[in-house]
């Protein structure tokens, strides 16, 4: 993936144009790291804004884009240029710190649930109601067990609201998946009514199994796929 803020300026206008309503991408660094360095994540900013002006941005906090959970904390704090949402990895160290300091910045959450324990986590965290948006994210697994794992990731994350519905609030989930699940839980979504994403940080091939040329590309089959 290049590290060229123009250039991904450039993908990132096709994928609207292919049908994209709001867009996740990783800022990265001149040597193409992930990184929340304030310049780094500036520069990306403009040059989507410009390209996309109409089009919510959000951005990456996970762990593998700062050396700890402070110094993402402390980029956070310093960012002068502000995404409208960030995802949070729950089961990351200092998940929690993160998503406070985002909801104090006025960044929307997203909260990343992976596996089991990191939806119990969610589920029965305070900040919970102030998330923008739960992201249930299937992780590379066969397709014929995309369903299985989707309604118990769901049903972790929902129970504790439904055990609390006097107090909580429970933000919407987006349902999308990785590698060989990707098309799966992108179908398994619409049928649920759930929200979902498409893109090459979820898979690199079509649903016939043909290399993509971009994200475009990949939004555009997911609206063929999902009319049919």
């Amino acid at each position: 993936m290049t590290a060229d803020p123009a250039a991904i300026a450039r993908e990132a206008a096709a994928s609207v144009a292919a049908g994209a309503h709001t867009l996740h991408f990783h800022p990265k660094n001149p040597l193409g790291e992930d990184t929340l360095e304030p310049h780094c994540l500036a520069s990306w900013l403009t040059a989507l804004r410009k390209a996309c002006p109409a089009t919510p941005l959000g951005v990456t906090t996970g762990a593998w884009s700062s050396p700890d959970a402070p110094t993402r904390l402390r980029m956070i704090e310093s960012w002068h240029e502000l995404p409208d949402f960030a995802s949070v990895n729950w089961h990351e160290e200092g998940a929690e710190e993160v998503a406070e300091a985002l909801h104090a910045r006025g960044i929307g959450v997203e909260a990343g649930i992976w596996h089991a324990d990191a939806a119990r986590q969610w589920a029965s965290s305070p900040l919970r109601g102030k998330c923008l948006r739960v992201l249930v994210e299937i992780q590379d697994i066969p397709a014929e067990n995309v369903e299985t794992e989707a309604k118990s990731l769901l049903d972790l994350v929902t129970d504790q609201a439904q055990s609390d519905s006097q107090h909580a609030v429970q933000p919407p989930a987006l349902l999308h998946g990785e590698d060989r699940s990707a098309w799966a839980a992108l179908q398994l979504a619409a049928r649920w009514g759930l929200d979902t994403r498409i893109g090459l940080e979820d898979t690199l091939v079509l649903p016939e199994g043909i290399q993509a040329d971009g994200n475009a590309e990949l939004i555009a089959a997911a609206k063929i796929l999902l009319a049919t």
